[in-house]
C-alpha cells in the first residue's frame, strides 16, 4: 500500500487588509527570492497592485503575467516565466488559482493563494479544474504553501460570486451522502474525519445565512473561512469527493452542454436540490438556504432552457463513471429527469 501525503498550508491569514503585507510575509517564509504574480484582468487593480506595492516596499523582485481562462495553454505560459527559485502568487478568482496552483505544481515551485472572490473552494484545495476546448477536467496539483485572503476585496467583489460560494458549500451536503453511498454500495475508502469537516462547513453557511448579505466584511470572512475548512477536507481525504458528488457531476454536464454556462457554484447549488431529492433528504432546506443568500434555484434564474437540465441529469453519470453516485452506474431515464426537476420546481 502507498503511503498517502497530506497537505496542509503553512500559514492562513482571512483578515481585512491583510494584501498590504504580502511582502512581510513572504519574506517570513523564506518565498522572497522571485516572485511570479498569476492574475487576471478584472483582478489586477483589486488585488495584483496592492500586493505589488507591498513587495516593492519589501525590496523583493517579482514579474506580472495576466491569464483569461484556466486551460492549458495559459498553464504553459506561466510555466515558461517560472525557475527553480520562482515562487508563484495567484491573486484572482478560481480560474486564475487553478493556472498558479497548477503550473506551481508541474514546476516543483511553491503557490500562494490569494483570492480576490469567495466563489468556490478550489482556492484552498490541491485539485485544480482545467478546461480543454471539449471538457473540464479535475486534476491534482498541491495546496497552497500559505493563503492571503483580504476581507476587505472579498467584500467588495460580486456579491453573486460570493453566493456562487455558499452554493458550492452547500452542495457538500449531497457530495457526503452520495461519498457514504460509494462506500456502502462499492466498498470506496470513507474518511469520517474529511466528511465531518465538510459537513461542517455547509453548515458554517446555513447557521450563518442571516449573516450574509452584500458589501460586508464579516460576511466574507464566514464565507472565507468555511471554503477554507471546505478545501481542507479535500485534502484530508486525498480527493475532492467531500466537496464533490451527483451535483458536480450535474454542472459539468451543463458546462458540456451550455455555451455559456452560469457560476460553476450556482449550477452545483441547483443540482444539490435535486440530488437531496433523490437521495430523499429535505431538499426545500436547501432550495430555502440558497434563495437565502440570492443564489439561484431554478433554471429560468440562470437563463438555462429546461431540455438543457433534461439532457444533463441524464448525462451526468457518464463525466465521472469512476464516481459512483445516487445517479448510479446507468443514469436516469428522461421521464424521471423531468419529473424530477418539476417536482423539486428546478423546471
Amino acid at each position: 500500500m502507498s503511503e498517502r501525503k497530506i497537505q496542509m498550508p503553512r500559514e492562513v491569514y482571512i483578515d481585512p487588509g491583510i494584501i498590504k503585507k504580502t511582502g512581510a510575509i513572504c519574506k517570513s517564509l523564506h518565498l522572497d527570492k522571485k516572485i511570479l504574480i498569476v492574475t487576471g484582468s478584472h483582478t489586477y487593480d483589486a488585488g495584483a497592485v496592492p500586493a505589488i506595492e507591498s513587495l516593492e516596499s519589501n525590496g523583493i523582485e517579482y514579474d506580472v503575467i495576466k491569464v483569461n481562462n484556466a486551460s492549458e495553454d495559459s498553464i504553459s505560459k506561466v510555466e515558461e516565466l517560472i525557475t527553480p527559485d520562482t515562487t508563484v502568487l495567484g491573486i484572482g478568482g478560481g480560474k486564475v488559482i487553478d493556472v498558479a496552483k497548477l503550473s506551481s505544481f508541474n514546476q516543483g515551485v511553491y503557490f500562494v493563494s490569494m483570492p480576490t472572490t469567495a466563489s468556490h473552494d478550489g482556492i484552498v484545495s490541491p485539485m485544480a479544474s482545467i478546461k480543454n476546448p471539449d471538457t473540464s477536467i479535475s486534476v491534482r496539483a498541491h495546496s497552497p504553501i500559505a493563503v492571503i485572503a483580504d476581507s476587505e476585496i472579498l467584500a467588495q467583489s460580486p456579491f453573486r460570486l460570493l453566493a456562487a460560494g455558499c452554493a458550492d458549500l452547500i452542495a457538500n451536503f449531497t457530495a457526503i451522502k452520495d461519498w457514504e453511498l460509494a462506500h456502502r454500495l462499492k466498498n470506496e475508502s470513507f474518511s469520517e474525519s474529511a466528511a465531518a469537516l465538510s459537513i461542517m462547513s455547509a453548515h458554517l453557511i446555513t447557521d450563518n445565512i442571516a449573516n450574509i448579505k452584500p458589501n460586508l466584511e464579516p460576511s466574507a470572512r464566514i464565507v472565507m473561512k468555511s471554503l477554507f475548512s471546505g478545501g481542507m477536507a479535500i485534502s484530508i481525504a486525498g480527493s475532492s469527493r467531500p466537496a464533490s458528488g451527483s451535483e458536480h457531476l450535474f454542472s459539468h454536464a451543463l458546462d458540456k452542454i451550455l455555451e455559456k454556462p452560469a457560476l460553476h457554484g450556482e449550477q452545483c447549488g441547483i443540482g444539490t436540490i435535486m440530488m437531496m431529492y433523490l437521495h430523499g433528504g429535505d431538499w426545500r432546506a436547501i432550495r430555502d438556504s440558497l434563495n437565502a443568500v440570492q443564489a439561484p434555484t431554478t433554471a429560468a434564474e440562470i437563463g438555462v432552457h429546461e431540455d438543457d437540465i433534461i439532457e444533463a441529469l441524464m448525462m451526468a453519470h457518464k463525466i465521472r463513471p469512476e464516481r459512483y453516485t445516487i445517479l448510479g452506474d446507468n443514469g436516469i431515464s428522461r421521464e424521471a429527469a423531468y419529473e424530477l426537476a418539476y417536482k423539486t420546481e428546478v423546471i
